[in-house]
């Protein structure tokens, strides 16, 4: 939409129909795990100024594994080998803070090693590595992101705006006193764009500055919304324990990814984005 109203082309890749129409928006039911649906899209419309990759399937929204890793690994290759079959350099891909399955105990690094637990944060992992093993034929700008929030896209924190709208309580785990970062969607929308200049292939982290707490986050929307909820808290370990068992037996789509967020500090660093992109949240 962003692209649109500064007045570029956009051609769109989805596995789901988009209902918005453009005149300079083309949408397109794809598949990115199949290369050729792909390779047909580059051949049709050719050379794009820069592609943006945004594309992934979550653990949570899949129960067949091997289609996640045919979308997140097999479907970054098809797109990073189909921009290098038709002189495309540039490309901005959308990784993850799912990399790490538990915290530092401080403000993660690009340099860190990564740590995935589940499958969503490995998928990302080999993509990064399919992109890296191109650099010496495509510019690819990997930018980590944590949770991306804002109107209309609030994914399963939508549930916990619902109980503060409702007034109901707002449940936080060991006192809410975990730190965990976000990142706005417009801000990352800036970043993607000053990416798709960035004439080499490089990784940054990305995120919100000033972390609050969950349990201040929570009051200071509850105190906006002029509601009667309260925060309210849950003992860390027997609720992490019952979170993992109703994963595991299928009861609950809250997985690793969501324990993290819950109970832990989790924030990047994001002093390199800053310096060489000239970008701010």
């Amino acid at each position: 939409e962003h692209l649109l109203a500064e007045g570029h082309k956009v051609v769109s890749l989805d596995i789901v129909a988009d209902a918005r129409e453009h005149e300079r928006l083309t949408s397109l039911v794809i598949d990115i795990g199949e290369s050729d649906a792909v390779e047909a899209v580059f051949a049709e419309h050719g050379s794009f100024d820069a592609v943006f990759h945004l594309a992934a399937m979550l653990a949570h929204d899949v129960k067949d594994k091997d289609q996640l890793w045919q979308t997140n690994v097999n479907g970054t290759a098809h797109i990073a080998d189909a921009c290098i079959r038709h002189g495309i350099r540039q490309l901005v891909f959308t990784s993850s803070n799912c990399l790490w399955g538990t915290a530092l105990g401080r403000p993660v690094r690009e340099e860190d090693t990564p740590h995935p637990v589940e499958v969503y944060g490995r998928s990302k992992l080999a993509a990064e590595e399919i992109l890296l093993a191109r650099k010496g034929d495509l510019h690819s700008v990997i930018i980590r992101c944590p949770t991306i929030i804002a109107a209309g896209r609030l994914g399963l924190l939508a549930i916990l705006f619902e109980f503060i709208d409702e007034g109901r309580k707002v449940w936080v785990v060991g006192g809410g006193k975990n730190r965990y970062q976000f990142i706005y969607a417009p801000d990352l929308v800036e970043a993607c764009q000053k990416a798709a200049k960035h004439a080499q292939t490089a990784t940054f982290h990305i995120g919100s500055d000033d972390v609050r707490s969950f349990k201040a986050v929570y009051e200071y929307v509850i105190t906006q919304a002029g509601s009667n909820s309260r925060v309210a808290s849950l003992p860390r370990r027997p609720t992490l324990l019952a979170m993992r068992l109703a994963y595991a037996l299928g009861m609950s789509p809250l997985g690793p990814y969501q324990y993290k967020m819950i109970a832990e500090d989790f924030v990047f660093d994001t002093g390199k984005i800053k310096r060489e992109l000239a970008w701010q949240p």
